[in-house]
């Protein structure tokens, strides 16, 4: 019997053990999940400025300012502008 008593506690030890481990892993998968939240959080808000960001460079009225005062840009004469259209495309 001692034999078998030796084993069971053997066995009971390990699964005691896989048990540990086990919610070890659990709680370290989580501490990353809840990392990679924060960060997805952080790149998301990160992705909003940069949107505002573009938008306001993209501004039409911006790159009109800009082309003039900065470039000396001019717009050209309207008998220098020609708009030509693709013949029978709707």
């Amino acid at each position: 019997m001692t034999r078998l008593d030796l084993v069971l506690a053997l066995v009971l030890v390990a699964c005691a053990l896989a048990v540990i481990q086990a919610q070890h892993r659990a709680r370290t998968y989580f501490v990353e999940l809840e990392r990679l939240k924060k960060e997805a959080r952080v790149l998301d808000e990160q992705w909003g400025q940069l949107q505002l960001e573009q938008s306001t460079w993209a501004n039409p009225a911006r790159i009109d300012s800009v082309a003039r005062n900065r470039l000396g840009l001019v717009a050209p004469a309207a008998e220098r502008v020609r708009i030509e259209t693709l013949g029978g495309l709707p």
